[in-house]
């Protein structure tokens, strides 16, 4: 025992040495980023920083290599993040989430209009309801018709679905993501309930087709395998399978929407709650065409590519760590125009208004080969 004691003492002492070096490195860069700043030179050269890197990986021994690669780029980004908070101004991109932090109102507004997908009994109208107190929506045929609203000028806000717990990611939305120009203001988690719903009288062994939204489907996919001689089919929106059932003359069709459907379209509810998991919750955003960050906005949605390098995401999540911040989601997704280069979406936790969110913003951009800050907000 106190020959492992004796060592731990040792160790002790070369960490002591390595911070010693270390606050004197930050100290020499930091004055060479100021003579820089002074010269009219950018403070950080990727060709000089990339030829160090080469020559200190080659001096190394060959066991020792990947470690001092690895140890290197870890210092050079301490450096960079430590000269970006002494010398360097914000990004642009820093300075209009400061902006709007201060210009948007102190509370969210009660009333807006609103596009939503569906018709009127959707769980869009419901988590419309859940984020406005009396909101005015203009329901559209698909999603691409909601961000085309915002796009256009035609509604203040839109809600759209994101993830479902069982299901999993809304695929069409994080595709169209990519096409518009947008801000999450809001997220709400919704309880989603399916109902099997048919017309007044029907039995349950009469039916023959079940209309549903995908989503739906795949929530139910067990409780439909005991529909074994009956038909499936998608439909645009769980509501609009009710509204269809409910305008119909067929007596063995129904449909898997809410019980709120089946209240709106008159039609009976021959079995409640029957997605698959009990704890099926939906997460819903709203999204402006406007940065509005109101306070209490805890969480960022971020979307960026990297290079297609070892190492480069990496980078960017040692960043998250470094700064102490959670990252709860991460999702990629291809990008068509481009072979085996893929888009991530990141859901991160931090105060928009902490220092340590604003650093991270600040060094994200460099990390990265193209950022989309989708905004920053509470969820309810």
């Amino acid at each position: 025992m106190n020959e492992i004691s004796d060592y731990e003492k040792k160790i002790s002492q070369v960490d002591d040495e390595i911070m010693r070096m270390l606050k004197e490195r930050l100290a020499l860069s930091e004055e060479e980023a100021r003579l820089k700043k002074e010269k009219g030179l950018p403070v950080h050269d990727p060709v000089a920083e990339r030829r160090k890197l080469e020559d200190i990986t080659a001096r190394a021994p060959e066991d020792m290599a990947v470690y001092t690669k690895l140890m290197y780029n870890t210092l050079n980004e301490l450096t960079k993040d430590h000269q970006r908070k002494v010398v360097l101004e914000d990004t642009p991109l820093v300075k209009k989430i400061k902006k709007a932090c201060e210009s948007t109102p102190k509370v969210f507004p009660e009333r807006a209009l609103v596009a939503c997908q569906g018709v009127q009994g959707a769980y869009q109208q419901q988590a419309c309801d859940k984020l406005f107190s009396t909101p005015k929506i203009l329901y559209t045929k698909n999603f691409n018709g909601v961000f085309a609203a915002i796009d256009q000028g035609l509604c203040q806000y839109g809600v759209l679905p994101l993830e479902n717990s069982t299901a999993g990611s809304v695929n069409t939305i994080y595709d169209l993501m990519t096409k518009y120009n947008f801000y999450i203001v809001r997220s709400v988690r919704l309880k989603i309930n399916h109902c099997l719903l048919a017309k007044k009288g029907v039995r349950r062994d009469e039916i023959r087709e079940i209309f549903s939204h995908e989503q739906a489907i795949l929530q139910c996919e067990d409780y439909l395998k005991n529909f074994r001689d009956v038909k499936v089919t998608v439909c645009a929106n769980t509501a609009e399978a009710a509204e269809l059932v409910s305008r119909s003359e067929r007596r063995d069709a129904a449909a898997l929407a809410s019980y709120e459907c089946g209240e709106l379209y008159d039609l009976d509810c021959l079995e409640e709650s029957v997605q698959d998991s009990g704890n099926n919750y939906t997460r819903f955003i709203c999204i402006s065409k406007n940065l509005e960050i109101y306070p209490g906005a805890n969480k960022t949605s971020l979307m960026l590519t990297v290079s297609h390098k070892p190492g480069s995401l990496y980078n960017v999540l040692a960043r998250f760590y470094a700064l102490d911040i959670n990252l709860f989601k991460l999702e990629s997704r291809p990008i068509p125009t481009r072979d085996f280069v893929y888009r991530f979406y990141f859901d991160i936790e931090a105060e928009a208004y902490s220092e340590k969110f604003i650093r991270l913003m600040n060094q994200t951009e460099e990390l990265s080969q193209e950022l989309r800050y989708l905004g920053s907000y509470s969820e309810i």
